[in-house]
């Protein structure tokens, strides 16, 4: 997909968006499941706390009365992770009882760290064990009145805690990876499906450009429909417009040569009058100036339309048939090679009048033979289409640099007794043009001079 595709701009979208959503969900849900852990963490914590809490209400037991291990084995083994803590905080000196596992340390107090009363009338947080390890902490005030004061402390292995919920981050980050692939699929395909019709219209319209079709066939989806009739609308003005094009020429035509036939009937009247000889010298200049631009009209009319194709070697052939004849009384050999496959974007009466002059004006200057070669080329870059060559070669004297450039311009002629009006070589420029080729001259291979005509192909 390009850059600057529709396809590459919705998949794009489509996958930031799926990034953006998995992200926030991913976070969302990992807090979630770390508040459900800390959650079940803390009841198991307010669990012992309420039973050393119990244990100091109790009237009537020896100060130095040892307490139980609470049913948890771990708060007898030192530096466990697991602790106890009762302090009685109404003596000037505090007295402290712990449980076996913290040993000789204590534990810090929640208070003394900033941390607020819940309504529960506990603190809860993360504090710094006797080993370095992170503890989850539960303490409650409690208040006997003649019995005392008392900060009640249980505190337990935070890496419970941060274990599940990096076991969980993995377990759903590898999920939601998955899920990111498999929509990410989808989208694709989705994509593709849904431009599909797109597609479909584009190749349409090649074929239509190429002479395969003449109008957008079959199905679209109701979003594309009124395109494709738009389109077919359009097809069918621009063959009106064109139709009239060509009528208003052939009337233009006619409007201008008879008056023009007057004028020069008239002045070959007085003929020996140099004033007469004058207009029928520019009434000459004119008629060729008016058949060139009308004949350019009347082909720009043919180039707009779209879809025409012509074969190119039987034309080709025909021609060579038609200078040979032309040209028997002087023994010209009119030899043509061309590409079978070779097929030219344009009108069959086009091509023929391009080649002809071509072939003609070899004709007219070679020794003794004409060699025409058509040669069907693969798109040079991504963004042109197939190319057509088509190469005159004569072996007649050839031209200059200078000359070649003077034979392409407009009514230049190097040779008037040659037969023609010399337009025929800028009739073949301009013509070549209005199609999007081109036309050099060389030297021929065979003594010569060569003619390259390049021309749009399929």
């Amino acid at each position: 997909m390009r850059a600057s595709s529709l396809a590459t701009r919705l998949f794009l979208s489509a996958t930031a968006w799926l990034v953006v959503i998995l992200a926030i969900t991913g976070v969302v849900l990992s807090s979630v499941y770390k508040n459900a852990t800390e959650r079940a963490f803390d009841r198991r914590l307010n669990l012992y706390l309420r039973t050393l809490i119990a244990e100091v209400a109790t009237p009537d037991e020896p100060p130095d009365r040892q307490f139980q291990s609470l049913g948890e084995p771990l708060f007898e083994l030192p530096l466990s992770g697991w602790y106890w803590q009762i302090t009685r905080t109404d003596t000037e000196k505090p007295e402290v009882r712990s449980s076996r596992s913290l040993w000789d340390k204590k534990l810090p107090k929640l208070e003394e760290q900033g941390v607020e009363l819940i309504a529960a009338g506990i603190r809860l947080g993360y504090v710094d064990g006797p080993e370095g390890q992170t503890l989850r902490m539960v303490e409650r005030p409690v208040d006997l009145g003649a019995d005392g004061k008392f900060l009640v402390s249980v505190a337990g292995d935070a890496t419970e805690i941060f274990d599940e919920t990096r076991s969980f981050d993995y377990y759903l980050g590898g999920t939601f990876t998955a899920l990111g692939i498999v929509l990410l699929l989808t989208t694709i395909f989705q994509v593709r499906f849904g431009l599909a019709p797109l597609k479909r219209i584009s190749e349409a319209i090649a074929d239509i450009r190429s002479g395969r079709a003449e109008r957008l066939e079959g199905e679209f989806p109701v979003e594309i429909a009124p395109l494709a009739r738009e389109t077919n609308a359009l097809i069918e003005a621009n063959r009106e417009i064109v139709e009239r094009a060509r009528t208003h020429v052939g009337n233009l035509a006619h409007a201008i040569k008879t008056p023009l036939s007057v004028i020069v009937n008239e002045a070959g009247v007085h003929a020996a009058d140099p004033f007469a000889a004058k207009v029928m010298e520019q009434a000459d200049v004119m008629r060729d100036q008016l058949a060139h631009h009308l004949e350019r009209a009347r082909i720009a009319a043919r180039v707009s339309i779209v879809g025409t194709v012509t074969e190119v070697a039987p034309a080709i052939e025909a021609l060579r048939r038609t200078m040979e004849k032309i040209h028997r009384d002087r023994g010209i050999v009119v030899e043509a090679k061309a590409d079978s496959a070779a097929k030219f974007r344009g009108e069959r009466q086009d091509l023929e009048e391009m080649v002809g002059n071509l072939v003609d004006n070899a004709c007219k200057w070679a020794a003794s033979r004409v060699f025409i070669e058509v040669l069907a080329d693969a798109p040079g870059k991504p963004d042109t289409g197939p190319r057509l060559r088509i190469i005159v070669d004569d072996d007649g004297r050839g031209l200059s640099e200078a000359e070649r450039a003077q034979v392409a311009r407009r009514g230049q002629r190097l040779d008037e007794s040659k037969p023609g009006s010399g337009l025929g070589l800028s009739i073949v420029v301009d013509l070549a043009a209005l199609y999007g080729g081109s036309l050099t001259l060389g030297g021929a291979p065979i003594g010569g001079l060569r003619a390259e005509l390049v021309l749009p192909g399929i």
